[in-house]
Protein backbone atom coordinates (compact mmCIF):
# COMPACT_ATOMS: atom_id res chain seq x y z
CA UNK A 1 0.00 0.00 0.00
CA UNK A 2 1.14 3.53 -0.74
CA UNK A 3 -0.08 6.99 0.20
CA UNK A 4 0.34 10.24 -1.63
CA UNK A 5 2.81 12.67 -0.04
CA UNK A 6 0.01 15.17 0.58
CA UNK A 7 -2.03 12.45 2.34
CA UNK A 8 0.86 11.70 4.69
CA UNK A 9 1.29 15.43 5.29
CA UNK A 10 -2.36 15.86 6.23
CA UNK A 11 -2.45 12.69 8.33
CA UNK A 12 0.50 13.80 10.48
CA UNK A 13 -0.92 17.31 10.85
CA UNK A 14 -4.19 15.79 12.07
CA UNK A 15 -2.27 13.79 14.68
CA UNK A 16 -0.55 16.99 15.83
CA UNK A 17 -3.85 18.84 16.19
CA UNK A 18 -5.33 15.97 18.21
CA UNK A 19 -2.62 16.43 20.88
CA UNK A 20 -2.29 20.23 20.66
CA UNK A 21 -2.15 21.94 24.11
CA UNK A 22 -4.54 24.60 22.81
CA UNK A 23 -7.26 22.06 22.16
CA UNK A 24 -9.28 21.74 18.96
CA UNK A 25 -11.07 25.03 19.67
CA UNK A 26 -7.79 26.87 20.13
CA UNK A 27 -6.40 25.49 16.88
CA UNK A 28 -9.63 26.40 15.07
CA UNK A 29 -9.40 29.94 16.39
CA UNK A 30 -5.83 30.20 15.14
CA UNK A 31 -6.81 29.00 11.66
CA UNK A 32 -9.68 31.47 11.54
CA UNK A 33 -7.20 34.23 12.35
CA UNK A 34 -5.01 33.11 9.45
CA UNK A 35 -8.00 33.16 7.11
CA UNK A 36 -8.79 36.70 8.19
CA UNK A 37 -5.18 37.75 7.54
CA UNK A 38 -5.43 36.22 4.05
CA UNK A 39 -8.71 37.94 3.27
CA UNK A 40 -7.38 41.32 4.34
CA UNK A 41 -4.19 41.13 2.24
CA UNK A 42 -3.81 43.39 -0.76
CA UNK A 43 -3.80 41.52 -4.07
CA UNK A 44 -0.12 42.26 -4.64
CA UNK A 45 0.70 40.67 -1.25
CA UNK A 46 -1.25 37.42 -1.73
CA UNK A 47 1.37 35.64 -3.90
CA UNK A 48 3.75 35.76 -0.92
CA UNK A 49 1.28 34.32 1.59
CA UNK A 50 1.93 30.68 2.52
CA UNK A 51 -1.51 29.22 1.83
CA UNK A 52 -0.74 26.15 3.97
CA UNK A 53 -1.41 28.48 6.90
CA UNK A 54 -5.13 28.23 6.07
CA UNK A 55 -5.27 24.55 7.12
CA UNK A 56 -1.91 23.82 8.81
CA UNK A 57 -1.52 25.48 12.26
CA UNK A 58 2.19 24.62 12.43
CA UNK A 59 4.43 27.01 10.52
CA UNK A 60 7.46 24.80 11.25
CA UNK A 61 6.05 21.72 9.48
CA UNK A 62 5.89 21.65 5.69
CA UNK A 63 6.40 19.72 2.49
CA UNK A 64 9.76 21.26 1.61
CA UNK A 65 10.23 19.62 -1.78
CA UNK A 66 7.59 17.73 -3.74
CA UNK A 67 4.20 18.54 -5.26
CA UNK A 68 2.28 16.27 -2.92
CA UNK A 69 1.27 13.80 -5.63
CA UNK A 70 4.24 11.44 -5.22
CA UNK A 71 3.31 7.92 -4.09
CA UNK A 72 5.09 7.01 -0.85
CA UNK A 73 5.85 3.52 0.38
CA UNK A 74 9.23 3.90 2.13
CA UNK A 75 10.36 6.83 4.27
CA UNK A 76 13.92 7.58 5.38
CA UNK A 77 13.32 9.42 8.65
CA UNK A 78 15.70 11.31 10.92
CA UNK A 79 15.80 14.01 13.56
CA UNK A 80 18.03 16.34 11.50
CA UNK A 81 18.38 16.25 7.73
CA UNK A 82 20.81 18.43 5.80
CA UNK A 83 22.60 18.12 2.46
CA UNK A 84 24.98 15.38 3.63
CA UNK A 85 22.02 13.31 4.81
CA UNK A 86 20.32 13.66 1.43
CA UNK A 87 23.54 12.51 -0.25
CA UNK A 88 23.44 9.43 1.99
CA UNK A 89 19.82 8.86 0.94
CA UNK A 90 20.85 9.11 -2.71
CA UNK A 91 23.74 6.68 -2.12
CA UNK A 92 21.32 4.21 -0.53
CA UNK A 93 19.10 4.50 -3.59
CA UNK A 94 22.11 3.75 -5.79
CA UNK A 95 22.64 0.57 -3.75
CA UNK A 96 19.06 -0.53 -4.39
CA UNK A 97 17.21 0.82 -1.32
CA UNK A 98 13.82 2.16 -2.31
CA UNK A 99 13.35 5.62 -0.73
CA UNK A 100 10.29 7.64 -1.69
CA UNK A 101 10.50 10.39 0.96
CA UNK A 102 13.01 11.85 3.39
CA UNK A 103 11.29 13.02 6.55
CA UNK A 104 13.07 15.24 9.05
CA UNK A 105 11.87 16.33 12.47
CA UNK A 106 13.68 19.63 12.72
CA UNK A 107 12.60 22.26 10.21
CA UNK A 108 14.54 23.51 7.23
CA UNK A 109 13.85 26.16 4.59
CA UNK A 110 10.73 28.26 5.02
CA UNK A 111 9.67 26.08 7.97
CA UNK A 112 12.83 27.10 9.83
CA UNK A 113 12.35 30.79 9.06
CA UNK A 114 8.80 30.50 10.43
CA UNK A 115 9.73 28.66 13.64
CA UNK A 116 8.59 31.61 15.76
CA UNK A 117 5.07 31.12 14.46
CA UNK A 118 4.42 28.15 16.76
CA UNK A 119 5.74 29.73 19.94
CA UNK A 120 2.30 31.05 20.88
CA UNK A 121 1.51 27.47 21.96
CA UNK A 122 3.71 28.14 24.98
CA UNK A 123 1.36 30.92 26.06
CA UNK A 124 -1.44 28.38 26.53
CA UNK A 125 0.87 25.98 28.36
CA UNK A 126 1.91 28.78 30.73
CA UNK A 127 -1.70 29.82 31.24
CA UNK A 128 -2.70 26.23 32.06
CA UNK A 129 0.13 26.20 34.61
CA UNK A 130 -1.32 29.19 36.44
CA UNK A 131 0.45 32.13 34.79
CA UNK A 132 -2.18 34.74 33.79
CA UNK A 133 -2.56 34.75 30.01
CA UNK A 134 -1.76 38.47 29.76
CA UNK A 135 1.54 37.89 31.56
CA UNK A 136 2.24 34.79 29.46
CA UNK A 137 1.78 36.73 26.24
CA UNK A 138 3.85 39.61 27.56
CA UNK A 139 6.68 37.21 28.49
CA UNK A 140 6.64 35.40 25.17
CA UNK A 141 6.38 38.34 22.77
CA UNK A 142 10.04 39.53 22.96
CA UNK A 143 11.38 35.98 22.75
CA UNK A 144 9.17 35.17 19.76
CA UNK A 145 10.40 38.29 17.97
CA UNK A 146 13.99 37.28 18.76
CA UNK A 147 13.49 33.84 17.20
CA UNK A 148 11.86 35.36 14.13
CA UNK A 149 14.94 37.55 13.62
CA UNK A 150 17.41 34.77 14.32
CA UNK A 151 17.09 32.92 11.01
CA UNK A 152 16.76 35.89 8.67
CA UNK A 153 20.50 35.92 7.74
CA UNK A 154 20.72 32.14 7.23
CA UNK A 155 20.99 30.33 3.91
CA UNK A 156 17.95 28.20 4.73
CA UNK A 157 17.37 26.81 1.21
CA UNK A 158 20.60 24.82 0.91
CA UNK A 159 19.05 21.52 1.99
CA UNK A 160 15.91 22.08 -0.07
CA UNK A 161 18.02 22.83 -3.15
CA UNK A 162 19.89 19.57 -2.60
CA UNK A 163 16.59 17.68 -2.39
CA UNK A 164 15.47 19.28 -5.66
CA UNK A 165 18.69 18.41 -7.50
CA UNK A 166 18.53 14.83 -6.20
CA UNK A 167 14.79 14.58 -6.93
CA UNK A 168 14.12 13.50 -3.35
CA UNK A 169 10.79 14.52 -1.80
CA UNK A 170 11.49 16.18 1.55
CA UNK A 171 9.16 17.03 4.44
CA UNK A 172 9.61 18.22 8.04
CA UNK A 173 7.31 17.52 11.00
CA UNK A 174 8.29 19.51 14.07
CA UNK A 175 5.47 20.70 16.33
CA UNK A 176 3.07 17.82 15.46
CA UNK A 177 5.71 15.43 16.85
CA UNK A 178 6.50 17.64 19.84
CA UNK A 179 2.79 17.75 20.67
CA UNK A 180 2.85 13.94 20.87
CA UNK A 181 5.61 13.81 23.47
CA UNK A 182 4.05 16.72 25.39
CA UNK A 183 0.77 14.83 25.79
CA UNK A 184 2.49 11.48 26.37
CA UNK A 185 4.54 12.78 29.30
CA UNK A 186 1.71 14.86 30.76
CA UNK A 187 -0.47 11.75 30.82
CA UNK A 188 2.33 9.63 32.28
CA UNK A 189 2.85 12.09 35.15
CA UNK A 190 -0.87 12.51 35.82
CA UNK A 191 -1.44 8.74 35.97
CA UNK A 192 1.54 7.99 38.23
CA UNK A 193 1.60 11.12 40.41
CA UNK A 194 5.30 11.01 41.37
CA UNK A 195 6.14 12.62 44.70
CA UNK A 196 9.87 13.28 44.32
CA UNK A 197 12.18 14.48 41.58
CA UNK A 198 13.84 11.06 41.59
CA UNK A 199 10.51 9.36 40.98
CA UNK A 200 9.95 11.60 37.95
CA UNK A 201 13.33 10.56 36.57
CA UNK A 202 12.54 6.89 37.19
CA UNK A 203 9.35 7.20 35.15
CA UNK A 204 11.29 8.72 32.26
CA UNK A 205 13.88 5.97 32.45
CA UNK A 206 11.17 3.37 31.89
CA UNK A 207 10.53 4.80 28.38
CA UNK A 208 12.44 2.93 25.63
CA UNK A 209 13.59 6.06 23.80
CA UNK A 210 15.21 7.40 26.96
CA UNK A 211 16.73 3.99 27.64
CA UNK A 212 18.37 4.14 24.19
CA UNK A 213 19.74 7.57 25.08
CA UNK A 214 21.00 6.29 28.44
CA UNK A 215 23.08 3.71 26.60
CA UNK A 216 25.19 6.51 25.08
CA UNK A 217 25.21 8.72 28.18
CA UNK A 218 22.46 11.08 27.05
CA UNK A 219 19.59 9.95 29.28
CA UNK A 220 17.44 11.96 31.69
CA UNK A 221 19.39 14.11 34.15
CA UNK A 222 18.54 16.50 36.98
CA UNK A 223 20.21 19.87 36.34
CA UNK A 224 18.50 21.84 39.11
CA UNK A 225 17.35 20.30 42.36
CA UNK A 226 17.98 16.87 43.88
CA UNK A 227 16.45 13.39 43.68
CA UNK A 228 15.00 13.47 47.20
CA UNK A 229 13.27 16.83 46.79
CA UNK A 230 9.49 16.90 46.50
CA UNK A 231 8.57 17.54 42.90
CA UNK A 232 5.38 19.49 43.55
CA UNK A 233 3.37 20.57 40.52
CA UNK A 234 5.04 19.36 37.31
CA UNK A 235 5.27 21.33 34.08
CA UNK A 236 6.08 19.39 30.89
CA UNK A 237 7.82 21.71 28.43
CA UNK A 238 8.19 19.80 25.16
CA UNK A 239 6.44 21.83 22.46
CA UNK A 240 6.10 25.35 21.16
CA UNK A 241 9.05 25.71 18.81
CA UNK A 242 12.02 26.38 21.06
CA UNK A 243 12.88 27.61 24.56
CA UNK A 244 10.94 30.52 25.97
CA UNK A 245 12.48 33.53 27.75
CA UNK A 246 14.62 33.34 30.88
CA UNK A 247 12.11 35.60 32.66
CA UNK A 248 9.40 32.93 32.72
CA UNK A 249 10.88 30.97 35.64
CA UNK A 250 9.98 33.57 38.23
CA UNK A 251 6.38 33.54 36.99
CA UNK A 252 6.26 29.75 37.00
CA UNK A 253 7.51 29.64 40.58
CA UNK A 254 4.88 32.18 41.58
CA UNK A 255 2.24 30.05 39.83
CA UNK A 256 3.14 27.06 41.99
CA UNK A 257 5.24 25.01 39.58
CA UNK A 258 7.83 22.89 41.41
CA UNK A 259 9.42 20.80 38.66
CA UNK A 260 10.00 21.29 34.93
CA UNK A 261 10.60 18.44 32.48
CA UNK A 262 12.19 19.73 29.28
CA UNK A 263 14.14 18.51 26.26
CA UNK A 264 17.09 20.83 26.80
CA UNK A 265 17.95 24.04 28.64
CA UNK A 266 20.64 26.70 28.22
CA UNK A 267 22.96 27.44 31.12
CA UNK A 268 21.46 30.90 31.59
CA UNK A 269 17.97 29.44 31.70
CA UNK A 270 19.11 26.75 34.14
CA UNK A 271 20.65 29.33 36.47
CA UNK A 272 17.45 31.37 36.41
CA UNK A 273 15.37 28.30 37.26
CA UNK A 274 17.74 27.42 40.10
CA UNK A 275 17.54 30.99 41.39
CA UNK A 276 13.80 30.51 41.87
CA UNK A 277 14.22 27.05 43.44
CA UNK A 278 12.68 25.14 40.54
CA UNK A 279 13.65 21.54 39.94
CA UNK A 280 14.63 20.97 36.30
CA UNK A 281 14.96 17.60 34.58
CA UNK A 282 16.43 17.41 31.09
CA UNK A 283 14.72 14.38 29.61
CA UNK A 284 16.99 14.43 26.57
CA UNK A 285 16.64 16.30 23.30
CA UNK A 286 17.07 13.65 20.62
CA UNK A 287 15.36 10.98 22.72
CA UNK A 288 12.34 13.22 23.26
CA UNK A 289 12.22 14.08 19.56
CA UNK A 290 12.40 10.36 18.79
CA UNK A 291 9.48 9.65 21.10
CA UNK A 292 7.35 12.25 19.37
CA UNK A 293 8.30 11.08 15.89
CA UNK A 294 7.71 7.43 16.80
CA UNK A 295 4.17 8.19 17.93
CA UNK A 296 3.53 9.83 14.55
CA UNK A 297 5.24 7.12 12.51
CA UNK A 298 3.22 4.39 14.22
CA UNK A 299 0.09 5.86 12.60
CA UNK A 300 1.71 5.45 9.17
CA UNK A 301 2.72 1.86 9.88
CA UNK A 302 -0.98 1.01 9.98
CA UNK A 303 -1.14 2.12 6.33
CA UNK A 304 1.74 -0.18 5.39
CA UNK A 305 4.34 2.59 5.16
CA UNK A 306 7.90 1.40 5.82
CA UNK A 307 10.26 3.59 7.88
CA UNK A 308 14.05 3.51 7.76
CA UNK A 309 15.45 5.37 10.79
CA UNK A 310 18.68 7.40 10.62
CA UNK A 311 20.19 10.70 11.76
CA UNK A 312 19.53 10.22 15.46
CA UNK A 313 16.07 8.64 15.38
CA UNK A 314 15.62 5.88 17.96
CA UNK A 315 12.84 3.97 16.20
CA UNK A 316 10.58 2.27 18.76
CA UNK A 317 7.25 0.85 17.65
CA UNK A 318 4.22 0.70 19.93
Amino acid sequence: MTLKLKEIYQKLLTQGIAKDPRGVEGVSRYLQEQKKIWEELKEKEKPYFDEDRLFNPYSDSRILYGDGEQRIKTILCGIDVETQDLLLADRLRDKGEKIDLVLTHHPEGKALVALGGVMAIQEDILADSGVPIAQAQGLMAPRTAEIRRAFLPDNVQRTIDAARLLALPLMCMHTPADNQVQKFLETLMAENMPQTVGEVVDLLKDIPEYQSAMAIGAGPVIVSGEEKRRCGKILVEMTGGTSGPETLYEKLAQAGIGTIICMHISENHRKEAEKHHLNVIIAGHIASDSLGMNLLLDTLKKDGIKTIPFSGLYRIER
